[in-house]
């Protein structure tokens, strides 16, 4: 199996997986990158797995079923573009041979889906959306900020090698705010170093691991008396109120 970030737009990745012959697509806002890939790789598309209804998502959807009659999962209770298998979590999918058991985790939107398969490739792996990214998470876009924490705490009880398929390339910025919440981190540093390095030989940061970003993403890491300390002395208020998450997660927003 080959996994590859196809990029798009300004900092979106439309995940491919393949065995040579046949292809997956995670969340396709652009068609034309996964026309592309398909043609230069000579794949024919078997199926589409979509996270959520923004429209960097789906975009490209109708086209490639149009032009490839692909098949085309999501999420039930979201307007994806018909026609969809409609999912609400807990079901398996097969797609390229592979089981991929479907995961609810409510948070950048209410029916917001993951995808995860511990088989078929060297590591499992989870196409996870805009729920969790490297160093960082979603923003809160429907869902609450305890949805979003008890998501975030299901991804990272899957296995630490699990490759982390997220969908945009905001690892550096939010290496940047993770640094901010725990200065002096020699581990944080020293992978921000690395990123930099990967950013500037045009090489996608991703993907990442579960087991990595338990150590690195404070979203993963907030009730850590040090991320906690931070927390509370960023917005006593707001900590006392709402706790360390939500209170982490408005920090992050208004982190510039």
């Amino acid at each position: 199996m080959t996994l590859i970030p196809l990029p798009a737009f300004a900092d979106n990745y439309i995940w491919m997986l393949h065995d040579g012959h046949t292809a997956l697509v995670v969340d396709p806002g652009d068609s034309a990158p996964v026309m592309q890939a398909l043609e230069s790789e000579n794949l024919r598309l078997e199926a589409i797995l979509v996270t959520h209804h923004h429209a960097d998502h789906t975009g490209g959807i109708a086209f490639l079923r149009e032009s490839t009659q692909a098949k085309v999962y999501g999420p039930a209770n979201e307007p994806i573009p018909a026609p969809l298998h409609g999912l609400m979590g807990g079901e398996t999918v097969t797609a390229l041979g592979l089981n991929w058991k479907v995961l609810w985790i409510p948070g950048h939107t209410l029916g917001h889906l993951a995808y995860y398969a511990d088989s078929g490739h060297d590591s499992p792996i989870l196409f996870c959306g805009d729920t969790l990214f490297s160093a960082g998470c979603g923003r809160l876009f429907e869902g609450t900020a305890e949805q979003m924490q008890t998501s975030l705490q299901t991804l990272a009880a899957l296995p630490a090698t699990t490759l982390v398929c997220c969908t945009h390339e905001y690892t550096l910025s939010n290496l940047r705010f993770a640094m901010q919440v725990e200065p002096g981190n020699p581990v944080l540093e020293s992978y921000f170093a690395h990123c930099q390095k990967l950013r500037a030989s045009g090489l996608a940061t991703l993907p990442s691991t579960i087991g990595h970003e338990r150590n690195i993403n404070p979203f993963l890491r907030s009730e850590q008396a040090d991320i906690a300390n931070a927390t509370r002395q960023y917005d006593p208020t707001g900590f006392a109120q709402a706790g360390c998450f939500a209170t982490l997660r408005q920090w992050k927003n208004e982190y510039r």
